[in-house]
């Protein structure tokens, strides 16, 4: 069974779950009405499942290659990329002023997830040249604008960003990259920056490079990091690539997975390049790109899970084995369905918190409302951390349900999982995110997070009539959720980031549970009931000990020293 890309499920919760209509319901997107939001669905997911899911094993098992420092793409990517492209993907959020869209991030979060799905690899192409058109929306000036925005959104050129260094992972602030005036608005760019994905294409006409670099006499830290726009070709009069620019792909990084998609070390030895935004203020301009790419990067791992579920599930409905009932399947034996029950009951949790902060983003951008700008800031490091935690544990448990077939490289399910592993890295760790949700989204005191919880309490409430024991089993993990939300604003740091990653899984448990408990009130019958009561009956309830967690502080942290530790 080939993939399917999940068109029915996107369009269920957009519509009955997440709060799409408000969106619909603006000014600045009264054009996504119901009609619109299904052909789109309808036209990618067709894209998805004809053009790009055939060439998932294409990229695992012919990877992208530097020869001659040029980047071979895997067989097939470039008609892949080309399909999207020219179906204008690329630019789905896009400002339509420069070709774009102008689509609402919600509906064009459901289109990454089933790209992701079909073919991780070079889903992350468009999605980082997505990112950059958004920070060049935000931050470039008019005459950069109307260069490569078009270009960008057209897919003729493609788009990355260049931040770590071999000596600054995480810790950006420690990046050497450095920036020098030439006297005639441009820069001398020079550094070496790694981990690059995308960083060349055979199929791109010219790369865009935004690469963070310090100043001459900057200051230390995040304080002095400027951000520039560094093409591979430097544009011509007519804005075609002419002159080759002063940088070059040192090497190709050999992962354990995403093997289509070219992972660079590129060096830039005084190439020339256009500052974004002001002096010293790379840092605002980056996060405008990341705080896309957390989003989207947890929706990749949404994407990958849909893919290994599928997979999953095709192999046990046509595995027989031992004394089950029914068929005689594996699907029929009673751990096999708990895992794939699982496996579902996740997927459709993590993809509703996805697609609420997409919403959250769109209300915010279409209102200017500020408890909306809020509640999108809350959800985007629960959006990503769950998003890729759940795509980690479902690509394992796909491993699982084919038992020994599973590590068996042939089948393809290891594949989902060497390919999602890193999403839990990318755009800062799962533990970078947690600690920003407890620190820096928790400066109001926890309102945002509170006002939230209202909204899912009211939900429980609403469904009381129909579900009882389910909107009750919400309602109770909500006040769980909230009183340990006002006992953490009240410690200081080194008590809140022992128990940030539980507290932020703990988050998801509770929303997982008001979107099931959503789908159950607004399908009335049927499957979805089905799933919500298996999701709020037995993993609703892990938020209680992870909460538990949490209020321990860092009570046993440090008890063990690394000698200890290494006996």
């Amino acid at each position: 069974m080939p993939y399917a890309s999940p068109v029915q499920d996107h369009r269920f919760l957009l519509e009955h779950v997440v709060g799409f209509p408000s969106v619909a319901a603006t000014e600045r997107f009264a054009d996504a009405t119901p009609d619109l939001v299904e052909a789109i669905l309808t036209e990618a997911g067709k894209m998805c499942d004809e053009v790009l899911a055939p060439l998932q094993r294409n990229g695992d098992l012919h990877p992208a290659v530097l020869e001659n420092g040029v980047v071979r793409t895997s067989p097939g990517f470039a008609d892949g990329y080309k399909a999207i492209a020219d179906g204008g993907w690329v630019g789905v959020m896009a400002d339509p002023a420069y070709g774009g869209m102008g689509l609402p991030v919600a509906l064009g979060t459901a289109i990454n997830d089933m790209m992701a799905g079909a073919c991780l690899s070079l889903h992350l192409c468009p999605v980082l040249s997505l990112g950059q058109i958004e920070a060049l929306e935000a931050h470039a000036n008019d005459d950069i604008k109307s260069l490569y925005l078009p270009k960008l959104i057209s897919g003729e050129w493609t788009g990355t960003m260049n931040l770590t260094e071999p000596q600054a992972g995480s810790d950006v602030g420690a990046l050497r990259s450095k920036a020098e005036p030439n006297g005639d608005g441009t820069y001398k760019v020079t550094g070496q920056k790694i981990y690059i994905s995308w960083g060349d294409a055979d199929f791109a006409q010219n790369v865009c490079h935004l690469v963070l670099a310090r100043l001459p006499d900057a200051a230390p830290g995040t304080k002095g990091i400027s951000l520039f726009l560094v093409p591979k070709f430097l544009p011509d009069a007519e804005g075609n690539p002419g002159q080759r620019n002063d940088l070059r792909v040192v090497s190709l990084e050999h992962k354990m997975g995403l093997h289509g998609s070219p992972t660079a070390v590129m060096e830039f030895d005084g190439a020339t390049g256009w500052m974004i935004g002001p002096e010293n203020g790379g840092m605002a301009a980056m996060f405008t790109m990341m705080n896309n790419a957390r989003l989207a990067v947890g929706t990749q791992g949404i994407g990958a899970a849909e893919g290994a579920f599928q997979k999953a599930l095709e192999y046990a409905r046509e595995r027989k084995q031992g004394k089950a009932g029914g068929t005689g399947a594996i699907v029929e034996h009673a751990d096999v369905r708990r895992m794939l029950m699982s496996m579902r009951a996740d997927i459709f949790a993590a993809r509703a918190i996805a697609l609420a902060c997409g919403v959250a983003i769109d209300m915010g951008d279409a209102t200017g409302q500020d408890d909306w700008k809020a509640r999108a800031a809350l959800l985007t490091p629960v959006a990503k951390a769950f998003g890729t935690d759940v795509g980690v544990a479902v690509a394992d448990t796909g491993v699982q349900v084919h038992g020994g077939m599973g590590f068996i490289e042939e089948t393809g399910a290891a594949q989902y999982f060497r390919d999602v592993r890193v999403t839990a890295i990318y755009e800062g760790t799962n533990g970078i995110q947690a600690m920003d949700l407890v620190a820096r989204k928790m400066m109001d005191g926890g309102e945002a997070m509170y006002r939230l919880l209202d909204d899912v309490e009211a939900g429980a409430e609403a469904a009381r009539a129909a579900h009882p024991a389910l909107a009750e089993k919400v309602w109770a993990s909500a006040e769980s959720l909230r009183e340990t939300t006002e006992w953490l604003v009240s410690q200081g740091m080194e008590q809140r980031f022992p128990g940030a990653v539980p507290y932020l899984r703990a988050a998801a448990r509770v929303l997982g549970g008001h979107y099931h408990l959503s789908a159950a009130q607004a399908a009335g019958e049927g499957p979805r009931v089905a799933l919500a009561r298996f999701y709020i009956d037995r993993l609703l309830p892990e938020h209680a000990a992870l909460l538990a967690q949490v209020r321990v502080g860092d009570a046993g942290l440090y008890d063990l020293s690394p000698d200890d530790l290494a006996a």
